[in-house]
């Protein structure tokens, strides 16, 4: 054994020359699945086209209010909680914009920028405004707020139960803003105001 030790000790300093070059940090590859929608229309005041990969939960936390859902999307470990409003005169009506401007705006501090785009769809009577919210850190990257100025209030806020990363989630931030797209444009209000 001792005649062999110097021999090895030799194979191991001639064995580790050489320049090592380490390989580029890997992501995970991201399966976007085809788009497909299906409607959701049941008792509550409101119903739309939602994808196929996502599924509607009635949120039943203790603050929830009637007609509250969690559209949830397993896939990518997200949620668009949805929250509903009776909208009972101008003065509620302007408590929830607040509501809805101040949820987005508390993504201040993480945020990189906050781009705002009204929706307008006169034929269906849906105004609002969405919000998309940019950052590595930010939590929630697309909060939106519809109404028909009467009757009918609802927000959305999109999250993701990851730590925020949102450089690398920015594919699948994408993916869902198209269908929270398509979820808005297909909304109709049951009773709309007139």
């Amino acid at each position: 054994m001792k005649r062999y030790l110097p021999f090895v000790v030799l194979l191991f300093l001639i064995s580790c020359q050489g320049n090592y070059t380490p390989k580029p940090r890997g992501f995970f590859r991201i399966y976007l699945p085809e788009k497909e929608y299906v409607v959701f229309d049941t008792v509550f005041p409101y119903s739309f086209e939602y994808p196929v990969y996502g599924k509607i939960i009635p949120d039943e936390r203790p603050s929830a209010e009637p007609f509250w859902a969690d559209l949830v999307f397993p896939e990518f470990k997200g949620t668009l909680y949805l929250s509903y409003k009776r909208v009972r005169g101008d003065a509620d009506l302007l408590a929830y914009f607040e509501d809805a401007r101040s949820f987005a705006q508390k993504h201040i501090p993480k945020a990189t920028a906050i781009f705002d785009e009204s929706i307008v769809n006169d034929q269906r009577k849906v105004y609002g405004m969405l919000y998309e919210i940019k950052g590595r850190e930010a939590a929630s990257t697309l909060q939106f707020y519809v109404t028909d100025s009467l009757n009918h209030f609802l927000r959305g806020a999109l999250y993701f139960n990851v730590t925020p990363n949102n450089d690398s989630l920015a594919p699948v931030i994408d993916f869902l803003e198209e269908d929270i797209r398509h979820m808005i444009a297909t909304l109709r209000w049951k009773n709309p105001g007139r």
